[in-house]
């Protein structure tokens, strides 16, 4: 699934092909995506010119000069990307969206289609519906106090903790084992057991990986890539996901793949040991 890194490179990608442009057409396919695309948004969106393209957690809010939002989210599977109306039309592409230019288009591919495009009526309506999935902060936003405050008042795991977008928004499952390792802390330990001085640490290495992961474009490993249909290179730079058997590159150690919060949980077993 794509995690912070990968929407915020997307999202950097987008920006300098649509910003300013406005939408010439909108093509939907048969088949429904999260949520059922509405028929009166094929009417709503021809004209509306695109004038901001943020990041919300995992979610793509995309602003239109009537204050609306077409808002998208990649699920397990998304590729958003611009490309030339000449391109094939790649199976399992669910939303084509033309540009004034006439030359191009933003494409919505979801494969599995968990994914979700909608339009929002408002920045009120945008708040409410990131609200009701009690989206918490940035990682970049984390106030010390309020992260010690969150973490150590929960039985659950670290790994846990980091999986929960109320707790902190965008970090999941490669993220979450990428920055445990970084702040030498075991997937295992539960926040109540974890020290001030910890949580400070994890705080800061969260902060740290997920800056390396979208200086390499964020990692591609089955199906994502970036806004321009590029892979990202961070899989490449992996010290703890994914590499099962491996010697832990501090200490050589093989490093151990448990399961853990429902998903795969990679760590060295010496350098985070309880």
């Amino acid at each position: 699934m794509p995690e912070l890194p990968e929407v915020e490179t997307v999202v950097r990608d987008l920006r300098p092909h649509l910003i300013g442009r406005r939408i010439a057409s909108v093509k939907v396919s048969r088949h429904h995506l999260r949520q059922r695309w509405q028929p009166a948004w094929n009417q709503l969106l021809p004209g509306r010119q695109v004038l901001e393209i943020r990041r919300r957690g995992k979610w793509i809010c995309t602003l239109l000069d009537d204050a609306r939002f077409l808002v998208i989210h990649l699920g397990m599977s998304g590729q958003l990307t611009v490309v030339p109306n000449a391109a094939p039309i790649q199976k399992h592409t669910h939303v084509i969206v033309g540009l004034d230019d006439g030359g191009r288009q933003l494409r919505f591919r979801d494969i599995r289609r968990f994914g979700l495009a909608v339009l929002v009526e408002s920045a009120a309506a945008l708040e409410v519906m990131l609200d009701s999935g009690k989206l918490g902060p940035e990682p970049f936003d984390l106030k010390p106090a309020y992260w010690r405050k969150r973490l150590t008042a929960t039985q659950r795991s670290l790994k846990a903790a980091l999986l929960d977008q109320r707790l902190v928004a965008g970090v999941g499952n490669i993220y979450a084992d990428e920055s445990l390792f970084e702040a030498r802390l075991p997937p295992t330990q539960r926040g109540s057991q974890t020290s001030a001085a910890d949580a400070d640490r994890l705080r800061r290495s969260i902060v740290r990986v997920l800056n390396r992961a979208i200086e390499r474009r964020g990692s591609s490993i089955q199906n994502y890539v970036g806004g321009e249909g590029l892979q990202g290179e961070y899989q490449n730079e992996f010290r703890a996901y994914g590499r099962t058997g491996e010697p832990c590159p501090r200490c050589e150690t093989p490093i151990e793949r448990i399961r853990l919060a429902g998903r795969s949980t990679h760590y060295c077993p010496r350098c985070q040991g309880q």
